[in-house]
């Protein structure tokens, strides 16, 4: 991927940050960009503003809410979105409507002090194994984190701001609702889809990612 002159910018999603979060690639394949924990969406949907523009664009997970924003307005020549988390799209879909009633459950129990009652309702939906109190402390800072940061609803996505600029959707094949965005967004504006099953919510890390990648960016010349 860094032997031609493409402009790739990379987003990522609410965990690791930077080039962190996409460390199969070299350095030199694009722009990583960096978000503060702090910044809401529309932060950064603004900050791409001041992006490469004419750029591809890769996004993981929420990562794909500010690209899907601000992809018109930059120009953007292509879209990779990896697990995007772009919810707003597939409202009323059963398990769309299942996790978010879960997260805005844990929320309520976090607003009101309950940090502890927040990760027993969080920790098995994102993921798995039940609330344990013997590690309590040591999952504490990641409890913190996961009661504060950024939700992907609610933002106004809609699949047609993505229409028109070609799109590859790469899924891990483990989660159905990561699935059933990929669908709504194949049968909407016409998305190129491949499950790399094996690496949950990170198909990045899949050896088979820069491969499915180099196709899609064949076919953008």
């Amino acid at each position: 991927m860094q032997r031609d002159v493409l402009t790739r910018l990379f987003l990522h999603g609410a965990g690791r940050r930077g080039h962190a979060a996409w460390p199969g690639l070299p350095e030199s394949s694009g722009t990583f960009l960096e978000f503060d924990s702090r910044s809401t969406i529309d932060d950064q949907t603004r900050a791409l503003q001041d992006a490469p523009h004419q750029a591809i664009v890769f996004a993981h997970s929420i990562g794909a809410v500010p690209a899907a924003l601000a992809a018109r307005p930059m120009g953007v020549r292509g879209a990779v979105l990896v697990e995007p988390a772009l919810y707003d799209i597939v409202r009323g879909e059963s398990a769309i409507e299942r996790h978010i009633g879960i997260v805005v459950e844990a929320r309520a129990q976090a607003e009101a002090g309950n940090l502890e009652g927040f990760w027993a309702i969080l920790r098995p939906l994102m993921f798995g194994g039940s609330f344990d109190p013997s590690t309590w402390e040591q999952e504490k800072p990641l409890a913190q984190q996961w009661a504060v940061t950024n939700l992907p609803w609610g933002h106004g996505v809609r699949a047609q701001m993505l229409g028109e600029i070609p799109t590859l959707v790469v899924t891990g094949g483990w989660n159905d609702e990561y699935e059933i965005i990929a669908r709504r967004l194949v049968d909407d504006v016409g998305a190129e889809h491949h499950v790399l099953p094996g690496a949950a919510h990170r198909p990045q890390d899949h050896p088979g990612f820069v491969s499915v990648v180099e196709r899609f960016e064949l076919s953008l010349r």
